[in-house]
């Protein structure tokens, strides 16, 4: 390759990319599933494992999930092997984010079959495609987002002028900073620009420039808000569970690619029964939950957690099935308000049949939909 090619390539490398890097080279070593592309349709009578035989079953699912507390679920049913007991022959293929409007991206162009994922990309992937691209399946985690900033800021009024960092552009996060600002009355804008300066940027730079005094603060997700708190000396500012009715809201949803769940619906009926089992699991378990989401963390970025990090994160976070679809609503309007996303009708985002399903079968509560789900 030209040594100008390489220049031009390594000058748009942010330090994002690199942070990531060691997360995909551990990815290709997991084991969770095979490296090789086959959608190729399988009978379900041929698969083993609890799949259904109803439907066909895929050869491979590919799944997409973020290196943070509030996606324990996957982090701990792939560690425990729930997952894969369901799905039987399926091979599972993962794949780890940093955000969600990446995610809904490689939803688009075919790389991956279902992620975990927050709501605002969720329902930006929705409107944008008319419907076509995605369903909500499952919900499965509430909590664990908190705005954290340096110690002299004691008010919504000391961030004027300061800059303040969310994971991406579009993010659940970054939609919630941004509608917290306005309700105080101060502005903001996709471009930077505003009353607060929303800043973009990898959880680990997060990090790495607060300690370095470049970013006053971010709107972040569990262990990135006790991160910053534990090893850099900031504080919380506010817990976003404070800004919900009964603290409750949704924070991390499964999403499957629509055309994926037309054509396995018996692989996603798999994959949900692998996470009910370990949402289960994780509520009878936690402290060996803890450890084995630490385990998943130090694998996908070389870097484990603290137990004090750990525990905190642990405490502000809640797994749930439900998908506690009334706080779509609101979440959706305010992103329309924060100018990230375009107001458009979600009704038909969620199709929570499985869900119920497999509920049903294990002797547990159905879960609602907020009359949003598929159209009839």
């Amino acid at each position: 390759m030209p040594a100008a090619r390489i220049s031009r390539r390594r000058s748009v490398r942010t330090a994002i990319t690199l942070a990531v890097l060691p997360v995909f080279a551990v990815l290709s070593a997991c084991g969770y599933g095979s490296d090789k592309k086959d959608d190729t349709a399988k009978p379900a009578a041929q698969a083993s494992g609890g799949q259904s035989s109803a439907g066909t079953s895929a050869s491979e699912i590919r799944l997409g999930f973020f290196a943070n507390v509030t996606h324990a679920t996957p982090l701990v049913g792939l560690k425990e092997g729930f997952y894969q007991k369901e799905l039987g022959s399926t091979s599972v293929k993962t794949q780890v984010f940093n955000a969600g409007p990446a995610a809904i991206e490689a939803l688009k162009g075919g790389s991956i079959d279902a992620t975990y994922i927050g709501p605002n990309p969720s329902i930006s992937g929705f409107t944008s495609t008319n419907g076509e691209l995605l369903r909500i399946v499952a919900g499965t985690t509430s909590g664990g987002a908190s705005l954290v900033v340096k110690p002299g800021i004691n008010s919504a009024a000391d961030l004027k002028g300061k800059k303040i960092a969310s994971p991406q552009l579009g993010g659940t996060q970054d939609v919630a900073v941004r509608s917290w600002l306005a309700q105080q009355g101060l502005k903001t804008d996709t471009k930077g620009g505003g009353d607060v300066s929303i800043v973009p940027t990898d959880n680990a730079q997060t990090l790495a420039l607060f300690k370095s005094g470049e970013l006053d603060g971010g709107w972040l997700p569990e262990p990135w808000a006790t991160r910053l708190v534990q090893e850099a000396g900031a504080k919380v500012l506010v817990d976003e569970r404070t800004l919900w009715p009964e603290g409750k809201f949704v924070t991390t949803n499964l999403i499957v690619r629509k055309k994926f769940l037309d054509e396995h619906p018996d692989t996603v009926e798999a994959l949900i029964k692998g996470q009910v089992a370990t949402t289960s699991w994780i509520q009878a378990n936690p402290d060996k939950a803890k450890t084995d989401v630490n385990d998943q963390l130090t694998a996908f970025t070389q870097k484990g957690l603290a137990p004090a990090v750990i525990d905190n994160a642990w405490k502000n976070i809640e797994v749930t099935n439900d998908p506690l679809a009334t706080s779509l609503l609101k979440l959706k309007d305010d992103g329309v308000k924060a100018g990230i996303t375009k107001d458009a009708d979600i009704h038909g985002i969620y199709d929570l049949t499985l869900l119920n399903k497999v509920l049903q079968a294990a002797g547990q509560p159905t879960v609602a939909d907020a009359g949003l789900g598929a159209k009839k």
